[in-house]
């Protein structure tokens, strides 16, 4: 699959939903989970992180991390990210969660409330060859865009071609070549195993727009590499995205028996995002239909009207225009104050 980070819309798909191994692009629901922690403030970059027998007994994709070594959060997020660390995520899961197992639940949870249906995850770095562990193209783009979307901090580590452990004692490498290779490269993470051969959920950006593809049980790393940037220039190629805005300040809207006289108006920018080939984003016109006046009370993101974006007539995209500000409505006590300074008595 291809999609647009920004709206989720799927720009080329096949075989979506067949369920394969993951293999290490598990590791983007264990980041996710990560800087969850981070956001809620239960987790820091700085905290110290003891590795246990158990993160230490992880195999395949490694940073060597002995029993009783302490590194940083933000270390441990850089060995996952770059060097798909299993011992790093096994680490990080017990720290936060208690165990691993504990971690996974979580992990499945998350899933869940993304709506990722054919989604299951064992543990938390893809190692297992469980065949319960299984997700799809169409999820891993979800928790992806998740991941990229509402943790942008992530970049800092996923644009990381090379650097160093321990000192400079240890060196790490992007398991993504993209990152070196392909032009607005910003992440996100491959995997493989035996079972799950060669998988990768790669992330670019070029002209504002941001594209997530995914491919999996490619033959080959090299292969994979390949088809993601087809998937990609594919994308950027045929695709546009338009972020609708005024083209002119928008007015404040007057407010009838409310406590102010007016309510500025606005366009969210989430909401005024038009997705469509670039032939299609050729000629756009908008037209802002607002009210005379609004009825008090009138609440923060009520919808006030209507931003219109058409091309030949023909109507792309309608976003609504909302209230910037609460506007609460007089009371009686109110509206006799300001009838009576109003007032002019002659005597």
């Amino acid at each position: 699959v291809v999609m647009d980070a920004d709206t989720g819309a799927f720009l080329y798909s096949k075989n979506m939903d067949a369920r394969e191994y993951p293999a290490s692009i598990t590791k983007i629901m264990t980041l996710i989970l990560i800087f969850d922690a981070l956001d809620k403030g239960s987790l820091k970059m700085d905290d110290t992180v003891t590795t246990s027998a158990h993160a230490k007994s992880m195999g395949g994709s490694q940073v060597f991390l002995e029993e009783g070594e302490i590194q940083t959060v933000e270390t441990l997020i850089k060995c996952i990210v770059v060097a798909s660390g299993n011992d790093a995520s096994v680490a990080m899961a017990e720290h936060i969660c208690g165990s691993e197992q504990e971690f996974v639940r979580h992990m499945n949870e998350r899933a869940e409330g993304l709506g990722m249906k054919n989604t299951h995850f064992v543990d938390c770095c893809g190692l297992t060859d469980s065949p319960d562990h299984v997700t799809t193209a169409r999820d891993i783009a979800v928790m992806s865009r998740e991941l990229i979307v509402n943790h942008p901090d992530i970049r800092r580590f996923t644009t990381i071609w090379m650097d160093t452990l321990r000192d400079g004692q240890f060196q790490l490498s992007n398991t993504n070549k993209l990152i070196r290779f392909y032009e607005g490269a910003t992440g996100l993470k491959t995997g493989s195993t035996d079972s799950a051969r060669y998988g990768i959920s790669a992330t670019a950006e070029r002209e504002g727009m941001e594209l997530i593809a995914v491919v999996l049980k490619s033959p080959t790393g090299q292969q994979r590499f390949e088809d993601a940037k087809t998937l990609l220039n594919y994308g950027f190629s045929t695709y546009g995205l338009v972020h609708a805005s005024p083209e002119e300040p928008l007015p404040p809207v007057p407010v009838t028996l409310g406590t102010r006289d007016a309510v500025q108006s606005m366009v969210d920018p989430a909401e005024g995002l038009l997705l469509a080939e670039k032939a299609r984003l050729q000629g756009l016109e908008q037209t802002v239909t607002l009210p005379e006046s609004a009825a008090a009370p009138v609440r923060q993101g009520d919808v006030l009207g209507t931003l219109t974006v058409t091309q030949n007539g023909e109507t792309l995209l309608e976003v609504p225009i909302r209230a910037a500000e609460t506007v609460e409505k007089l009371t009686f006590g109110e509206m006799f104050l300001r009838l009576a300074r109003t007032m002019c008595f002659c005597g």
